[in-house]
């Protein structure tokens, strides 16, 4: 049997389409395992021992569509399911499994707070697109591999002992995900522990800023690739994170997670994955009637008041830091 999984972005997203990858591998005797996604995210799976070949596109389907026709795939699982994933299949021709996007049920919350989700996290989700194949979760973490040449060594690079340190992924992709520098600031002056802020080139100002007078934190945004970021998250205690794809490659190592949210909510599924471990806790502002106000995010608070982080309760994250 030969399949294409299919999971254009984001980075959270990819990492926690990797148990049912890992699955299918297992479960079906002989299959061949192909992955499609966008050219910028290929780090994310390029060590994956269970996919045989990686595809990538940087811009349209279009260019794969003769190459891809070419492989003659049994299936196609589609754990993306929008209009360019569907346009993909019907281009193909090949017998598609999807799973549940549930667009509506995210339309009604998220517009008029009715919220008819179902309580699965969104994994659970992903497997019912191969279902009809008789593939079930195993119930273990998602799968993180680290490239030899990516590992980082902890001791010498940024003079810390692995486990001895908590690391802070300061960033987010919008910017009501992200509490702001005052918050990070006050939650970090009340840890005692040595603390690694994560984030790309675009966090670096603010970690600056919040590094600022505080001689325990070190700010690492932007000199470091996702998966050197993602080996200086395996080798920490503890992180703390926004509603971040980090967030996920911590989960992926089973690390402790203190996860914070603004205006995306746990509800809509995309909670840290632990099916086994479950040493996570989450942070949010109780009885805001304006959350969630996207599936995703703003640049700015759409009410102005940006209550959902700036009435963060910080000693209650903190506790959950260093209990």
């Amino acid at each position: 049997m030969k399949v294409l999984v299919v999971r254009f972005s984001s980075i959270g997203d990819i990492v926690l389409t990797t148990p049912v990858v890992r699955c299918l591998k297992q479960q079906i005797p002989n299959i061949e395992i192909h992955f499609l996604t966008k050219k910028k995210f290929e780090t994310i799976l390029s060590e994956n021992p269970y996919i045989d070949q990686l595809h990538t596109i940087d811009k349209s389907i279009v260019e794969l569509i003769p190459a891809l026709k070419s492989l003659k795939f049994d299936y196609i699982i589609d754990l993306h399911n929008n209009l360019r994933t569907r346009t993909l299949a019907w281009k193909l021709g090949t017998t598609t499994y999807r799973f549940p996007k549930l667009n509506i049920q995210k339309w009604l919350y998220v517009q008029f707070k009715i919220n008819q989700l179902p309580k699965k996290h969104i994994v659970d989700r992903y497997f019912e697109a191969v279902k009809s194949l008789s593939v079930y979760n195993d119930l273990l973490p998602c799968d993180y591999y680290i490239a030899p040449e990516d590992v980082v060594d902890i001791k010498q690079t940024l003079d810390l002992e692995p486990n001895n340190y908590i690391t802070f992924a300061i960033g987010a992709q919008f910017a009501t995900k992200r509490l702001p520098n005052h918050k990070i600031k006050e939650i970090c002056s009340k840890i005692s522990f040595p603390i690694v802020l994560l984030g790309g080139p675009e966090d670096f100002k603010n970690g600056e800023e919040i590094r600022a007078k505080l001689p325990h934190v070190t700010n690492t945004c932007g000199k470091f690739s996702l998966n050197q970021s993602a080996s200086i998250v395996q080798q920490a205690k503890t992180m703390i994170t926004h509603d971040t794809g980090l967030m996920h490659i911590a989960s992926a190592f089973e690390k402790q997670i203190v996860s914070i949210w603004g205006n995306t909510t746990p509800s809509i599924g995309m909670y840290p994955y632990m099916p086994r471990k479950k040493d996570f806790s989450i942070h949010e502002v109780p009885n805001l009637n304006c959350r969630p106000c996207s599936k995703i995010g703003f640049k700015t608070c759409p009410k102005k008041h940006f209550k959902c982080m700036e009435n963060q309760d910080v000693d209650a994250i903190v506790r959950s830091v260093i209990n």
